[in-house]
């Protein structure tokens, strides 16, 4: 649907990325509804709420009742990076459900009234890394990847509907992986991520444009193909990217969510 016709609930809409996303739509004409674990900026629709809680979910969901939502957008997330053994528990557990359960869980509680529309958009930002594994990025891209598979599902099954169920996947982006260590592992491997304004403009063209996905970049468009196809036979080409992860530097930051 075109910007200016879509009233859009964007959870992760303190982060750097929500933040562009939200900038990019309102001004395209969209009316914009932000979600964060935060108070919003003065003036904003905002409903502050934890989606990692169940209390949290719910109150999302009361909220759009009432405000009724055409697009959602589920932005929110946590960054992960570093080589498995590394990687706390603790975080593991924390970026799966941030990046995978939480999304799914307030898709559930609000598909009712999104089917009660005559159209309706869900969008799910997913990562090139999570169709690309990418040494570093297990936990990370395992989140991403189960993303991927639970939007790709439900596409299918509200097939027909009022509801198209969209996925965008960027590279990553710079204001959630911003650790020394991620820097030192990018400029050795020649990993490229994106801008937030890069990824905000992609998602205003794929809900205007209405696709199924949308990958952002090249060459990871090409190369989530070749992936796809070649599988382990791709191995080989990761091998830079396994000796520097296991340099002394890279260890994962603990990013804030997005």
């Amino acid at each position: 649907m075109k910007a200016g016709e879509a009233r859009v609930l964007l959870t992760g809409a303190s982060g750097g990325l929500g933040r562009a996303m939200a900038a990019e739509l309102q001004g395209a004409g969209a009316v914009v509804m932000g979600v964060g674990r935060h108070a919003g900026p003065a003036g904003a629709n905002w409903i502050r709420a934890d989606l990692n809680r169940p209390e949290g979910i719910a109150s999302v969901a009361q909220a759009a009742a009432a405000w009724r939502p055409n697009v959602v957008v589920h932005a929110a997330g946590l960054p992960g990076f570093g080589a498995l053994q590394a990687v706390q528990p603790e975080r593991i557990a924390a970026v799966l459900q941030a990046n995978l359960l939480g999304p799914m869980l307030l898709t559930q509680a609000l598909l009712l009234q999104l089917l009660a529309l005559p159209r309706a958009q869900l969008v799910f930002v997913g990562s090139a890394l999570g169709r690309i594994g990418l040494p570093g990025f297990s936990v990370y891209g395992a989140s991403k990847a189960g993303l991927h598979g639970f939007a790709e599902a439900l596409r299918r099954e509200l097939a027909g509907g009022p509801v198209k169920v969209q996925i965008l996947g960027p590279r990553s982006t710079r204001t959630a992986f911003n650790g020394d260590a991620v820097e030192a592992y990018n400029r050795a491997t020649g990993t490229a991520m994106d801008t937030p304004q890069t990824v905000a403009l992609a998602l205003r063209t794929l809900i205007e444009s209405e696709a199924a996905e949308r990958f952002v970049g090249f060459p990871e468009r090409l190369a989530v193909r070749l992936n796809g196809v070649l599988g382990a036979g791709l191995d080989g080409s990761f091998a830079k990217h396994r000796r520097c992860l296991h340099e002394p530097h890279p260890t994962e930051p603990q990013g804030a969510p997005l």
